[in-house]
């Protein structure tokens, strides 16, 4: 097949090497800088049979006018992997919790296995860091071919919806944000590539058609005291992260799902915060909770200074909050920082971005520290980590 591939820089690039290697004739566009691949003029004159978009590209754009309707990166990759398949293979998208359910799921899988996270790709149970990319669709493709080879399971994390190839699918968040230049809404294309899973595990918020399973309907939670019961596996297991709305969120999805997969959940006892998740570390006097991550919002961020505050008491709050990567898909508003310092209170504020003379998280914590010597820092940047 003649096929043209859009958008190189958000895993295009990767896709249309993948199409290659399976024997199509592939060109490509970087639709956003011009780059890469060939003109948009010159795409606009050639003949495709068929043209693959990321979801999250302007429907207006003149390529996908001429020769859509374009077939989305998700649904490419799925061709791509063409059923040669690690088994469990565990697809995880949404607005924010994926790396924390990724990473508790990962916790609880027996052998051999790849996690392929925002936080990097890791290979289990030894936690080797292999490397770190985006979590594109089609950077699915190398952790996929990595966890067939080693003969083991695949809990990977996918921006903006799911290929739909693995055993479930799990939905992390109900939230919504415009993209497409505002033409879509987030949550509808996540919902519609969903739609296609063989089972997906869903928070509270979202009903869909086809072989769902309502997280909450299999676990529940007396402060720090989980209780779980389905698909024939039922017990009980305890967690101070429990109280933390996050993560209480992430637990309930990691421990429904492994029900599904038929893997009592229990150890989930044992899991810790991760780093930029609410994770907690002294230097000193001073407590320093780190909340700085790809989902950082305004939720996450007043549950971040109502722990600090419970770790530490009433003591003087530094917070340290911004949005450090344009990157990010949902962003961190000016309004929504705002309402979040007012909320807060902090005894002092750090900001960080453009405009600001801190512009990353780093220097948001160095600012922090000497206005600080003792008392609580705040980190709510979001940024990738």
């Amino acid at each position: 097949m003649r096929i043209l591939v859009l958008d190189t820089i958000h895993g295009g690039a990767e896709l249309a090497g993948a199409l290659r290697g399976a024997g199509h004739q592939v060109d490509e566009v970087d639709v956003y800088r011009g780059k890469a691949g060939i003109p948009i003029e010159e795409a606009l004159v050639r003949t495709y049979d068929l043209v693959t978009a990321p979801v999250h590209l302007d429907s207006d754009h003149p390529l996908l006018r001429h020769h859509g309707p374009a077939v989305p990166h998700h649904e490419m990759v799925k061709r791509v992997l063409d059923g040669r398949l690690p088994h469990p293979f565990i697809e995880i998208t949404g607005a924010r919790g994926k790396t924390t359910t990724a990473h508790a799921l990962a916790s609880l899988l027996p052998g051999p296995g790849i996690l392929h996270t925002s936080t990097g790709t890791y290979r289990y149970p030894e936690r080797e860091l292999l490397w770190k990319k985006s979590i594109t669709p089609a950077s699915l493709i190398v952790a996929v071919r990595e966890a067939e080879r080693i003969g083991g399971w695949l809990v990977a994390e996918e921006s903006l919806g799911v290929t739909a190839a693995g055993d479930v699918a799990v939905l992390t968040s109900a939230e919504d944000y415009p993209i497409a230049a505002g033409k879509k809404h987030a949550i509808a294309e996540k919902c519609r590539l969903l739609s296609g899973a063989r089972t997906v595990v869903l928070p509270p918020g979202i009903d869909l058609p086809g072989t769902t399973v309502a997280a909450d309907g299999m676990v529940s939670f007396d402060g720090p005291v989980c209780r779980y019961a389905g698909c024939g596996i039922a017990g009980t297991f305890e967690n101070p992260l429990c109280t933390l709305a996050g993560y209480r969120t992430a637990l309930t999805l990691a421990a429904a799902t492994a029900c599904v997969l038929g893997i009592d959940p229990s150890p989930l006892g044992r899991f810790a915060a991760l780093p930029g998740r609410m994770a907690a570390r002294r230097e000193g006097d001073l407590l320093i909770l780190d909340n700085a991550n790809s989902g950082t919002n305004m939720a996450t961020t007043i549950e971040a200074a109502r722990y600090a505050r419970e770790l530490s008491g009433n003591g003087p709050m530094t917070m340290v909050i911004g949005e450090e990567a344009r990157a990010v898909c949902e962003g961190f508003s000016a309004e929504d920082i705002r309402r979040t310092v007012s909320a807060v209170g902090p005894t002092a504020t750090v900001y960080v971005g453009e405009g600001h003379p801190a512009a990353t998280l780093d220097a948001g914590l160095d600012a922090a520290r000497k206005i600080t010597p003792a008392g609580t820092i705040v980190l709510a940047v979001k940024t990738w980590r």
